[in-house]
């Protein structure tokens, strides 16, 4: 149940995420629909088809596509509300990011995978809604600049993979990954925290027609 909630959680904001997106671009509602699932589910089903369960629930369970379109119709027909949170992309992309990147490395522990394997698979996990959203945006995904995005999921998952290493309860290790997690990825926003980016020597620009 507490997998489950998850889930459903992680669907709802990245969905959000996803149709705001749309909406700031002026996509159509079939449109905003498309994205806000693209949004939502990608990041589930990388994480299953990657733990073999088959198929991904978010394709097996109707609730997802519902929850998705329930995100999406919120965010089309009233989306000066959403607008009014500060950068409201932004933070749901946070949360999701949160919400994934916890319950994909607890459901990784789950199915057997070893510890480290299981947080990569919850970056992978956290990762992947973000990835698809910006992707079909036409936009250079979050993950790829020198932003501290995988990094704050990594973070999350480290937190529920030492709980689990400790005995301590899921629900207790969740809790505490996906607040750092969120807490990270909001801190770099505000305050521009960067990851290094590579300087090619000079000179080595590629010519143009290259």
């Amino acid at each position: 149940m507490l997998l489950t909630l998850f889930d459903f959680a992680g669907t709802f904001v990245f969905a959000l995420s996803g149709a705001t997106a749309g909406v700031r671009r002026r996509l159509d509602l079939f449109g905003v629909l498309v994205l806000s699932f693209a949004a939502a589910a990608a990041g589930g089903i990388l994480r299953d088809v990657l733990i073999g369960a088959l198929p991904p629930v978010a394709i097996r369970d109707w609730a997802y596509p519902v929850i998705a379109g329930l995100a999406a119709l919120i965010v089309f027909f009233q989306s000066a509300l959403i607008e009014r949170l500060k950068q409201p992309v932004q933070l749901f992309d946070a949360a999701g990011l949160a919400l994934f990147a916890v319950l994909g490395t607890q459901k990784a522990l789950m199915y057997g995978l070893n510890p480290l394997a299981a947080a990569m698979l919850g970056v992978l996990s956290g990762i992947g809604g973000g990835m698809a959203r910006d992707i079909m945006l036409a936009e250079i995904p979050t993950v790829l600049r020198a932003e501290v995005y995988a990094v704050a999921a990594l973070a999350g998952a480290a937190v529920v993979v030492a709980g689990e290493a400790l005995g301590l309860p899921p629900h207790l290790g969740m809790i505490a990954g996906g607040l750092l997690c969120f807490i990270v990825r909001v801190l770099a926003m505000r305050r521009n925290w960067q990851i290094a980016v590579a300087r090619p020597p000079e000179g080595s620009a590629p010519k143009d027609g290259a």
